[in-house]
């Protein structure tokens, strides 16, 4: 008798998850995207065993060292950052080919060694010549460099699911209708939802925060009150992302897919646990739409560079803008039934 009950009930479920057409095309075209969102990123005829920075004229492109195969060549047009990351053996060599020819390399790391015994015998037939320079540098942990993003992560996904899924079970569940009734406007509910859930993310944060620095001692070099404002700003516009996905669905299964679907390509291409440095140039493009990218970028330039308040400014301001654009849409869009 038990079991047949269970039956009917595991019946009754599947049933509605066949007519619910939205969310059951979600489940089949969700790891399509994202397989082919992983293809894209990392397509290539080979693995770079190498990362060279190039500091260069476009008359340089003759030299014959930058057509070597299996060394991934990055331009770049800022001498100090770039050698900052030869320091952390984020880069292997860097070459400054703009004025008097120079190469640094880090005198601590092996790749380093290798590239610059590669580099030698490259010019062994060439009158040009390069003057050597040393930086040293301890390596930066993967855990240094991936625990900004792994408390963004955390961040959206609870902003995201935390107001997104929940209206729309409030609209689901006749709340909403009943808070029709009241003086209560749209823009004044949603504006509460998002400063609720900012307040709740930031001590979660902030509690997440402590407990990992206590497990691993993670890198912090930078200023707390910039970092707060971060995750204060972020928490700020990725809510107001989920209620722009919340203002008129029906069903918390069409808003569980919809919201994989947004958060799943900002996972992959805002360089959550991996650097978009050196990845297809439309990826690069696609990875400055998602606020997820500008609250890991500035998150990691605080905790790993040191960066003050005045250093993050232009994150700050973007994703508070973005919070006043999200909220205005999702008030004038939003039903409360």
């Amino acid at each position: 008798m038990k079991m047949s009950r269970m039956m009917a009930v595991m019946r009754a479920r599947f049933r509605e998850f066949y007519r619910d057409t939205a969310s059951w095309s979600w489940n089949l075209v969700m790891p399509i995207l994202i397989i082919t969102g992983f293809s894209f990123i990392f397509s290539g005829d080979s693995e770079d065993m190498f990362k060279v920075a190039v500091l260069q004229n476009d008359s340089n492109d003759d030299i014959a060292f930058l057509k070597t195969d299996y060394i991934r060549f990055i331009k770049v047009t800022d001498l100090e950052s770039a050698m900052t990351k030869v320091q952390r053996h984020q880069i292997d060599m860097l070459l400054d080919l703009t004025g008097k020819p120079k190469y640094w390399i880090n005198e601590h790391s092996a790749n380093g060694y290798m590239l610059e015994k590669i580099f030698h015998e490259s010019f062994l037939a060439s009158s040009l010549s390069f003057q050597r320079e040393l930086v040293s540098g301890q390596d930066i942990r993967y855990v240094d460099w991936v625990m900004p993003g792994v408390l963004a992560m955390n961040m959206m996904f609870s902003c995201l699911w935390g107001v997104g899924w929940v209206v729309v079970r409030y609209r689901k569940n006749g709340v909403l209708r009943r808070l029709q009734a009241t003086p209560l406007t749209p823009f004044e509910f949603l504006s509460a939802q998002v400063i609720a859930r900012m307040i709740i993310v930031t001590a979660v944060t902030l509690m997440v925060f402590l407990g990992a620095d206590l497990v691993v001692d993670f890198t912090m070099r930078g200023s707390y009150l910039a970092l707060f404002l971060v995750f204060f700003s972020g928490a700020a516009c990725l809510t107001s992302m989920g209620l722009m996905v919340a203002t008129r669905l029906r069903t918390e299964e069409v808003a569980d897919g919809l919201l994989n679907l947004l958060s799943w390509p900002m996972m992959i291409f805002s360089g959550v646990w991996f650097s978009m440095e050196g990845t297809h140039p439309v990826a690069q493009f696609i990875s400055q739409m998602f606020p997820l990218t500008h609250l890991v970028d500035a998150s990691r330039r605080i905790m790993i560079d040191g960066a003050g308040v005045s250093g993050v400014v232009f994150e700050i301001s973007l994703l508070s803008g973005l919070t006043l654009l999200l909220l205005f849409i999702a008030s004038r869009l939003f039903r409360w039934s």
